[in-house]
């Protein structure tokens, strides 16, 4: 009983302070494994929450310093572009092989990326852009033949895998920046024939062009020659006997007054009455 009446209460202050000592221990054990990282200048974030529902979807974390639980995970994605070359076999629309090399710029849409983690995962430039552009490229190169692929159709056929891959990897979140096709392969016979036949058309416009010019010349010329004639007709219309008689007399007038000697003959018998002018130096 006495040892009992010795034992003295617990005081509130001290139960205070040790309750307030715990509580900053476990934050500095909290803190102290807690994960700190940076995220890097073009790279997002997206947050895998263990014990508070999973994936956070909705939230990117943008660059720069965060802290996070250390049960969490954060996955950090590069949404700069990257740019992807694929060698491919495809057929044309004859059903003749070819080799086309293909490159694509893409990126990550940069509030989008838990969206594309959850439906594709870090991978996702193997297991959804390639597949895609694959797809595309012989979905569209095999409704042409190889001269149209080759030479007179080939950017309108780019043009045409640009819009139908762009839409593909939009509904998944990438984006598609550009398209390029920057090879195609033909067997050494069809690419021979199609630069002969490509050679023979360029001759042919030349051709047409000197044509085309001579044309233009001789149509010039024979504007010319009409227009002289016209110009002609229309002065010898205009020179009545009058006229000329008119014309005469002040030629004589002139050839009279001249300081060369000469014997003017009046009523020389011509029949337009003018005068004969004889001798002279």
């Amino acid at each position: 009983m006495e040892q009992q009446k010795n034992i003295k209460p617990i005081s509130p202050k001290f139960l205070t302070t040790a309750i307030i000592g715990f509580i900053i221990l476990l934050v500095v054990i909290m803190f102290s494994s807690a994960t700190f990282l940076t995220i890097d200048a073009g790279h997002r974030g997206v947050l895998f929450r263990t014990f508070g529902g999973g994936l956070d979807k909705e939230k990117v974390y943008t660059p720069g310093f965060h802290v996070i639980a250390p049960w969490n995970d954060m996955y950090v994605y590069d949404v700069r572009e990257k740019q992807l070359s694929e060698p491919l076999e495809v057929l044309s629309s004859n059903g003749l092989n070819i080799k086309v090399d293909i490159s694509i710029r893409v990126n990550p849409q940069y509030n989008q990326v838990g969206y594309l983690h959850e439906k594709f995962g870090e991978d996702y430039l193997t297991s959804l852009v390639v597949p895609e552009l694959r797809s595309s490229a012989r979905q569209i190169l095999g409704k042409f033949n190889p001269e149209e692929l080759y030479s007179t159709r080939r950017d309108e056929v780019q043009g045409m895998i640009q819009k139908n891959l762009e839409d593909k990897l939009g509904e998944n979140y990438v984006d598609l920046r550009a398209t390029l096709i920057r090879d195609i392969e033909l067997p050494d016979k069809v690419k021979t024939a199609i630069e002969d036949k490509i050679e023979a058309e360029q001759k042919a416009l030349k051709y047409e062009y000197i044509l085309q010019q001579e044309r233009q010349e001789a149509e010039r010329k024979t504007i010319e020659a009409q227009a002289k004639a016209d110009a002609n007709r229309i002065l010898n219309a205009s020179l009545t006997e009058n006229i000329l008689r008119d014309k005469g007399i002040e030629a004589t007038i002139k050839l009279s007054e001249s300081p060369n000697s000469k014997v003017i003959v009046v009523g020389g018998g011509g029949g337009d009455g003018l005068p004969l002018i004889l001798g002279g130096n």
